[in-house]
């Protein structure tokens, strides 16, 4: 728990949990659990994150304030800062701004791409440090599509580490959801998640009280700390 009041709920969410219910039973996801702690009739999900993804959720206990805050996210009002550790180095920030749409050629349903047809999309890619071929990025959004960090970085050609859709192959996702994580999979990427996790959430223009954040994961401390990455103490949650 980040943050809990009258209006709004902040979770850390771990990078092995789906945002949206499932069929699995309450515990089986963040909004299902949120609804068996709070015991509210609904709680709403102010915006979502991929399920490997992890970082800040926000949940707000009333349409009222959902709708205020989901407005805020929609004008660009409310601020979502990244962190990313990406395949390769990058030397100096650069901004994506690549139409994103449906990836028609791919046999996972759920990939995107950079079409002329998307929709309008940007991302800024700003470096932190690098080490053992990789980069840690701090990422800001100009837009809110599905998939856009990953998908953008794939176009760069910096990867997400871990990345079983938009990185090396694939093949590697749909492998991932038939047979679970394997020494195949462990063989191919570099860690068993992607390495995408939200670091702050301000939505103190729409009202909240504060900016929630959530420090870096422990899995992603020990992989930059493998790979020699220093990671800059503001975002190990060290005081």
């Amino acid at each position: 728990m980040i943050h809990e009041d009258e209006e709004v709920l902040a979770i850390n969410k771990p990078g092995d949990v789906v945002c949206h219910p499932s069929k699995a039973g309450p515990w089986s996801s963040l909004a299902g659990a949120v609804r068996e702690y709070t015991a509210l009739p609904s709680a709403h999900l102010v915006f979502r994150l991929d399920r490997e993804t992890s970082g800040v959720v926000v949940f707000a206990k009333s349409a009222g304030a959902a709708g205020r805050f989901q407005t805020a996210m929609e004008r660009r009002q409310a601020v979502k800062t990244y962190l990313a550790v990406l395949e390769g180095r990058l030397t100096a920030p650069v901004t994506v701004d690549q139409p994103l749409g449906d990836d028609a050629c791919s046999r996972v349903l759920a990939k995107m791409t950079v079409r002329p047809d998307g929709k309008p999309s940007l991302t800024t890619f700003v470096p932190l440090s690098g080490g053992g071929g990789f980069t840690l990025c701090r990422i800001s959004t100009g837009t809110g599509r599905k998939h856009q960090i990953r998908a953008h970085a794939q176009w760069l050609g910096n990867p997400v580490a871990g990345d079983k859709i938009y990185g090396p192959d694939e093949g590697l996702f749909l492998d991932f959801i038939e047979n679970g994580w394997s020494g195949t999979l462990a063989e191919k990427l570099p860690l068993p998640r992607q390495a995408l996790h939200c670091f702050s959430v301000d939505l103190t223009g729409a009202g909240a009280a504060g900016i929630f954040y959530a420090p870096l994961p422990e899995d992603m401390l020990g992989f930059c700390a493998s790979r020699g990455i220093p990671v800059p103490r503001e975002f190990t949650g060290a005081v």
